[in-house]
């Protein structure tokens, strides 16, 4: 453990001290975001902040080769492919931070560099499905290799769709990457080190650099991560859930006597990665039924509907931490603990918790809405029971009809008169 805080620590204080280095040449070189109808930010902010996590990775890898308690890491070749793929995508994110690429330049980019992680060495192996009696599949290269880039892409894209609001991308890329760290660091416990070791050296690495991005960049943000930064996370993401649920049967753990700690391999990588995934499905049935593309821009991400509830920036932020949290550890919680019912319990009350966040904004306005109008109707009713009100009122003449003449019209006293605060009788 004290060899992955080394690591962690590395590239934390690495991409910390490089940021404003990295955010002043992205200045120079003309890197900055501009204010858009979708976007929250108000004045021109540089972006690249990617350049700087991919450098607090490379020192933490570096730093890696050196401590001899992770050399088993290295015996394969999964983390120097990370390290290949990462460069050439956080490459494709600094041409599009700098120029804009189109949609159809960067997917292909994103696929290419996808696939030389795949032939560097990182690959579905192995497929558990608990329905129907399939159980594991093993993957061959016909399969595994597609299968993987397909992950990739969907991962990278959905890290990209998520980034809209100053913290959010980074701290719930930290979080996601601190839970994988824990599911691997376990599988390695329990005698799973040749595959859990790639895995727990990645998310400790990737943990490391978001948190030390995360000061420049939380609300309000000096640099964003941009596109380097997003697609670097999710092939980060994505190769840690390769690595540490695609190269192990599942039903070769020693708890595969229940249903439940065999799907969890599963579903951890479904559950850490389930707020970027929920929003980048939601976006792209949103758009299609627009008859848009699915990559064209709008404000209707799960960030923008929370600040649309009520909620402020930083909370809005909070409030996704707090999800991606939820789910991410809860998930491996239960697949370390096998799915203990006080824990399902301890569960299901923080999910309850945090529908009552999420929709308190909404519950504060219609309660102030209600209380405005039962404050305006009280006063109506005072206006109509006020004794000058009832004196222009003849006998017989419900409250607020007025004073009606023989000849129609109503009887309404002379400006002077209502300045004096004399009535007619």
């Amino acid at each position: 453990m004290r060899e992955y805080a080394v690591v962690l620590l590395t590239a934390a204080l690495v991409t910390f001290l490089t940021t404003p280095v990295v955010r002043m040449v992205a200045i120079r070189l003309g890197m900055m975001a501009a204010p858009r109808e979708r976007d929250v930010h108000v004045i021109p902010t540089p972006r690249g902040g990617g350049v700087a996590m991919y450098l607090g990775v490379s020192a933490a890898i570096l730093v890696a080769t050196r401590l001899p308690a992770l050399q088993r890491t290295f015996d394969d070749s999964e983390t120097i492919a990370v390290l290949v793929a990462g460069g050439l995508i956080c490459l494709l994110g600094v041409l599009d931070d700098r120029w804009g690429l189109d949609a159809l330049t960067k997917l292909t980019g994103q696929i290419a560099s996808a696939g030389v992680m795949v032939l560097l060495g990182v690959q579905l192996a192995f497929l558990f499905l608990p329905v129907a009696d399939i159980g594991t599949i093993s993957l061959g290269p016909d399969v595994g290799v597609p299968l993987t880039i397909l992950l990739t892409v969907l991962t990278v894209n959905a890290l990209n769709f998520i980034d809209g609001l100053d913290g959010l991308a980074a701290g719930v890329s930290a979080i996601a990457a601190l839970a994988f760290f824990a599911y691997s660091y376990h599988l390695g416990l329990v005698g799973y080190d040749d595959v859990a070791s790639a895995p727990a050296l990645i998310t400790a690495v990737l943990a490391g650099a978001c948190l030390g991005f995360l000061p420049h960049n939380f609300s309000p943000a000096r640099i964003f991560m941009g596109d380097s930064g997003s697609m670097l996370v999710g092939l980060m993401l994505s190769a840690a859930a390769v690595t540490a649920t695609g190269g192990v049967d599942p039903q070769s753990f020693d708890s595969a006597a229940s249903l439940l700690p065999l799907a969890l391999p599963l579903l951890v990588p479904i559950a850490i990665l389930f707020i970027p995934f929920i929003d980048l499905v939601m976006a792209v049935i949103r758009r299609t039924r627009r008859g848009q593309s699915p990559f064209s821009p709008d404000k209707m991400h799960l960030h923008h509907r929370l600040l649309s509830i009520g909620h402020s920036h930083r909370r809005a932020v909070l409030v996704m931490y707090f999800w991606a949290a939820l789910l991410s550890f809860g998930a491996v919680a239960l697949s370390i603990t096998g799915g203990r019912a006080e824990l399902v319990v301890v569960i299901a009350v923080l999910l309850v918790v945090g529908v009552v966040v999420v929709l308190s904004p909404r519950a504060r306005r219609a309660a102030r809405e209600a209380r405005a109008a039962e404050l305006m109707a009280q006063r109506e009713r005072s206006r109509a029971d006020h004794p000058t009100a009832r004196a222009v009122r003849p006998t017989g003449t419900a409250p607020g009809a007025g004073t009606v003449s023989a000849t129609g019209p109503a009887a309404v006293p002379p400006p002077a008169e209502r300045a004096a605060g004399t009535v007619l009788r």
